[in-house]
């Protein structure tokens, strides 16, 4: 078989067979057409031998579409080599590889080609060698942009992986000034050959990796989610691990809006500034929303321009897939992942994966929803429980126990003893009235419609008054209830619980006070809500723990507010002082 023969050769059926078997076959098949070729062909076979095995060194994609570049133009004696990889449409090219052009070059003439028109166009549409010694007196060229270095000889070849064409490789300006001949034109189609063979491995090898790293995402999603620990925490996972495998530069996960107003609010975000999108809530008439909440995917090439997202935050990107949650026929949300404007479109495989993902990942929150449920169910059970042995044993003993004190102090008693068993009644009676206190607490009637800001931060004073042994102080300043954001308050409550938990757990406090002043002014000038619990414990140990305090500056800087601690109330300044602060909405929302 001689090298003309060769350079028509297609890539294999099977491409898992290594590139040195290829090879070896080709150096020994090369000898026996050597007769007919001429001598200067035949002196260029070791040159060609070794371009087949350094473009298959390797498995990286794009590494080696640069090497491919590389090689061929040094194999032709050209000065600038380019690979046009085609589009899954076969309309135009979705990715464009140079070899020879300069960084700086290459930003003058800007945006590199589509593959729409022109040269390229024609081999995209008709994929056979091209050899011009002029390119520019080419009908079919479309010209050059500002700032595009001359070029006039061209010698085009496409790239097939398994019969498909992958790419067409490009070669231009022969050194020298010398036109590109027959023998570089089928030294270049045995190279394309090889090519293809280069780039199908490392497109299986590509393939290989993405899935893997899908796999990791949602074997991590599956475990954050049902560990039991925070679920804003866990949502966050789900961002960050559908950002890493789609090379996306933002990781979104958006959940029915706690307004009821029927549209999606982004909850957790992965991206490099998340507080300006956290909150952001996309309105029930997008029809984006409507198609996700219909179960439909929504993939998009720039949602910068597409009239289906008309939210402001969807301009900052470019590609983007939006996936809904689905499980059972249940939509629980949506996932979002978005690269950066002028990035390269999501491919088929790429969003077969994503979707797999958002399954995987939708189901994952079903089951951890079911865990929560059952576990709330028993916590309700338990407190219920408890609830009926403070009131039918300690309330009744401690009736009891009065009744028998204000017997004994109609007796004849010293002045001093009736005092004592006076103030000995008064406490039991307090006493009997906090405990009533943490049973309402305790049980809270079902058919209640939301609570406002002020009886859940109460509620959750009044659960930590049965720990400590004490009920905290507590002091509300401003409209807490009509000021403060839902976004804002679901973290305040938070934030409470974390500050009175860490009080009873570390502190050993004997007094805590809290504080919701909703006429905080923050360090930027904007209303706020500022939260202070202080206590008068230990105070915060030397080198002890601090994940409940990054806890809290986390949910106040996520909504651009912020968390620190000082002094407490005790003597001496002892004890802790923890303050949360945030703006009193959160973070800007789009409403319909």
């Amino acid at each position: 078989m001689g090298l003309i023969t060769l350079g028509g050769m297609t890539a294999p059926e099977r491409p898992e067979h290594h590139q040195e078997h290829d090879m070896a076959a080709a150096a020994e098949r090369a000898p026996d057409g050597l007769h007919g070729l001429s001598a200067e062909l035949t002196a260029r076979v070791p040159q060609l031998l070794e371009a087949m095995r350094a473009v298959g060194t390797g498995l990286e994609l794009r590494s080696t579409l640069d090497r491919i570049c590389e090689t061929a133009a040094a194999l032709a004696d050209a000065r600038y080599a380019a690979i046009g990889v085609v589009d899954e449409e076969g309309e135009g090219l979705s990715d464009f590889v140079t070899y020879g052009i300069s960084d700086e070059t290459a930003r003058e003439t800007g945006r590199r080609p589509d593959g729409h028109a022109g040269l390229l166009g024609t081999l995209i549409h008709h994929p056979e060698a091209m050899r011009l010694a002029d390119l520019t007196a080419d009908p079919r060229a479309a010209g050059f942009p500002p700032g595009h270095p001359p070029m006039r000889g061209f010698l085009g070849v496409p790239i097939r992986v398994q019969g498909e064409v992958f790419g067409n490789l490009y070669l231009t300006e022969k050194r020298g000034g010398a036109e590109f001949d027959d023998d570089d034109l089928h030294m270049v189609r045995v190279l394309a050959t090889e090519a293809g063979i280069a780039v199908g491995n490392a497109r299986l090898y590509e393939a290989a990796r993405r899935r893997e790293r899908w796999i990791d995402g949602s074997v991590a999603v599956t475990t954050a989610l049902l560990s039991g620990g925070d679920a804003d925490e866990a949502l966050s996972v789900v961002a960050e691990q559908a950002r890493g495998p789609a090379d996306a530069c933002a990781g979104i996960v958006l959940l029915p809006a706690a307004d009821g107003s029927g549209g999606l609010e982004i909850v957790a975000v992965s991206a490099d500034d998340p507080s300006t999108a956290l909150g952001v809530v996309v309105p029930p008439g997008s029809p984006a929303v409507e198609r996700l909440l219909a179960g439909e995917a929504v993939f998009v090439a720039d949602a910068a321009t597409d009239p289906r997202l008309i939210t402001p935050l969807a301009r900052r990107y470019g590609p983007g897939m939006m996936l809904p949650l689905r499980s059972g026929g249940r939509v629980l949300g949506a996932l979002a992942t978005l690269r950066a404007p002028g990035a390269r479109q999501f491919s088929g495989t790429e969003r077969t994966l994503a979707t797999q993902f958002a399954s995987q990942a939708a189901l994952a929150l079903m089951m951890a929803e079911a865990q929560r449920d059952r576990e709330r169910l028993a916590v309700y059970e338990d407190r219920d429980r408890i609830a009926r042995d403070l009131h039918d044993l300690v309330v009744q003993r401690l009736f009891a126990i009065g009744m028998m004190l204000e017997s004994a102090q109609r007796k004849d008693l010293s002045p001093v003893v009736q005092e004592g068993v006076a103030r000995a009644v008064d406490e039991l009676d307090v006493t009997i009235q906090e405990i009533r206190t943490a049973i309402f607490a305790l049980q809270p009637d079902p058919d209640e419609g939301p609570s406002g800001l002020r009886t859940r931060v109460l509620r959750e004073i009044n659960m930590a008054a049965v720990p400590l042994g004490f009920t905290p102080t507590h002091r509300f300043t401003g409209p807490v209830d009509s000021a403060v954001g839902e976004l804002t308050g679901k973290n305040l409550i938070a934030a409470v619980r974390e500050a009175l938990s860490n009080a009873f757990r570390h502190a050993h406090a004997r007094r805590i006070d809290v504080v919701v002043d909703a006429t905080a002014t923050l360090p930027d000038g904007a209303r706020g809500v500022r939260l202070t619990v202080a206590d008068d414990g230990v105070g915060l140990p030397e080198g002890g723990r601090r994940s409940g305090l990054r806890n809290l500056a986390r949910r106040a800087e996520s909504l651009g507010g912020s968390s620190w601690c000082g002094p407490g109330i005790g003597e001496d300044g002892g004890g802790t002082t923890v303050v949360w602060e945030a703006p009193l909405q959160g973070p800007f929302r789009v409403r319909p």
